[in-house]
């Protein structure tokens, strides 16, 4: 198995399970520590907003430093704002400020920021007919996370005297392991940057196949957010349990992270196209069979069918973009693809409630099936495209 043979890939998909493990206890906790402190209600929510604003404005910063000064520096740093992060958000919650809170949680973004380069980082550690297995090798990790994290929350929340203060500790100690983990990444070649800052994107976007795998990965990215944060909503309105929705929640997890194990093969077997579409396929059958009814098994079955969906778009899209420029422009590319998702995933959590409450559960599933006939058709004229710009 790749995985078991090469060290650096080993290396990024602990460091995948460490960060997920710390995003899985920050979705947990995060809203209700932030509505325990807010001055007002309405501001619960905003430190998770702070969450992807840290995300958005480190991506791009993040990946012209790797660029110019390589991947282990990098995600280093991207890991030691992990720390930092947990470490003022629990101080936060032990003096009982929201404003430092917000501000431990803003950091915590930039390890956010810096962990969606790890698949990136994989595809330089393999050869051409491997980056598809390298990239899915990377993306499995995140099924520890989730095995595992749910319950390092729960046990974390009151490990000290303030309730929540020890499951940010938890977050700063995951980081900081996640830190030595970088530190013993072998550093590839550091290729030097393409000149030309943010005036090289028309250029890459010109180039149809890497047009496709920035567009059709924000939308698959997209769609799981908004689907996924309107589900346990959604079971609330249908009169169903919490209990149900953590159970529809957790498998969906699953099924985000467990098809990495083959969607790789199938990626360097078949190509970044096809099992792209197949992706883009399985996220519309999980809108289809959402449609079907309002009790537990459509929600069951199309949240998991929604994380297949996304794995397989995501590991597809990843690899597809890496033969779609040089090695000099991949700092600019990765960041334009992070920078997309990242974008993209923050305007799907911001609507998803409102389209709820104002549209309803179908309507959200029925939206979703023409942005998928966008990506498909991306995909379309992405094909025939050559696999590497010389």
């Amino acid at each position: 198995m790749l995985l078991l043979r090469n060290a650096s890939l080993r290396l990024l998909f602990l460091g995948q399970a460490l960060y997920w493990s710390c995003s899985i206890i920050g979705i947990t906790l995060t809203s209700l520590v932030g509505a325990r402190l807010a001055p007002w209600p309405v501001l619960a929510t905003l430190p998770l907003a702070l969450l992807v604003l840290g995300n958005l404005a480190a991506v791009r910063p993040l990946s012209m430093f790797m660029q110019r000064h390589g991947r282990r520096r990098g995600l280093m740093r991207g890991a030691a704002f992990g720390i930092v992060g947990g470490g003022v958000a629990a101080a936060g919650v032990v003096l009982g400020s929201f404003l430092v809170f917000c501000a431990g949680i803003a950091c915590i973004g930039v390890y956010q920021a810096s962990a969606g380069y790890y698949r990136y980082a994989a595809l330089e550690a393999v050869d051409a007919s491997q980056k598809g297995r390298a990239a899915a090798c990377v993306v499995g990790g995140g099924i520890g996370a989730a095995l595992l994290a749910p319950s390092i929350a729960l046990w974390s929340r009151d490990a000290l005297a303030t309730p929540f203060a020890g499951a940010y500790l938890a977050i700063a100690a995951l980081a900081a392991i996640g830190l030595l983990v970088m530190s013993r990444l072998r550093e590839g070649a550091v290729p030097q940057p393409a000149g030309g800052g943010w005036s090289t994107l028309p250029a890459l976007l010109r180039r149809p196949a890497l047009r496709a795998a920035v567009c059709m990965t924000a939308i698959g990215h997209g769609l799981m957010v908004l689907a996924m944060n309107a589900t346990p909503l959604a079971m609330e309105i249908c009169g169903l349990s919490l209990a149900s929705a953590a159970q529809v929640i957790q498998w969906h997890v699953i099924g985000m992270f467990l098809p990495a194990f083959f969607a790789g093969a199938l990626v360097d077997r078949w190509g970044s196209r096809r099992v792209a579409a197949l992706g883009a396929a399985c996220i519309a059958v999980s809108a289809c069979v959402a449609l079907g009814g309002s009790t537990f098994a459509p929600f069951f079955a199309s949240s998991f069918l929604l994380g297949v969906g996304w794995n397989l778009m995501i590991i597809a899209g990843t690899t597809l973009l890496g033969e779609s420029h040089a090695p000099q422009e991949r700092g600019q590319a990765q960041a334009l693809m992070e920078l997309t998702n990242s974008g993209t995933a923050a305007l799907m959590s911001f609507a998803s409630g409102a389209l709820l409450h104002g549209l309803g559960w179908p309507a959200i599933n029925l939206a979703m099936l023409p942005l998928l006939a966008v990506a498909a058709s991306l995909l379309w004229t992405a094909r025939g495209q050559p696999k590497a710009v010389a």
